[in-house]
């Protein structure tokens, strides 16, 4: 993955998308305008439920990583939403989110 900012109004994101299907592709669109929706709202209903889509499509398109689609008996896709939940909820309560800011 690549950025570039061309200038201060434009963000330029390539991903090599050679290992990704036709959904997973989409799905990384509809998350990229919908964060950008969700970061530059006014309105608090639509900050509180952009918040939540966004988390919903970030956990569904997790689900449907090649990873997860292992054989076997194992529910991959399940636990590491089970456990990225736990996770979560712990840095939430804590206040200890990481930062990350280039």
């Amino acid at each position: 993955m690549s950025i570039e900012s061309t200038d201060k109004a434009t963000l330029n994101i390539e991903i090599n998308i050679d290992e990704l299907n036709s959904t997973q592709v989409r799905m990384i669109k509809s998350i990229n305008s919908l964060l950008t929706h969700t970061l530059t709202t006014s309105d608090e209903t639509e900050y509180f439920n952009g918040s939540s889509e966004l988390l919903r499509l970030l956990a569904s398109l997790i689900q449907k990583a090649s990873f997860s689609k292992k054989e076997g008996h194992i529910d991959y896709g399940k636990q590491v939403l089970e456990y990225c939940s736990d996770i979560l909820a712990e840095q939430v309560y804590e206040d200890s989110l990481v930062k990350y800011d280039n």
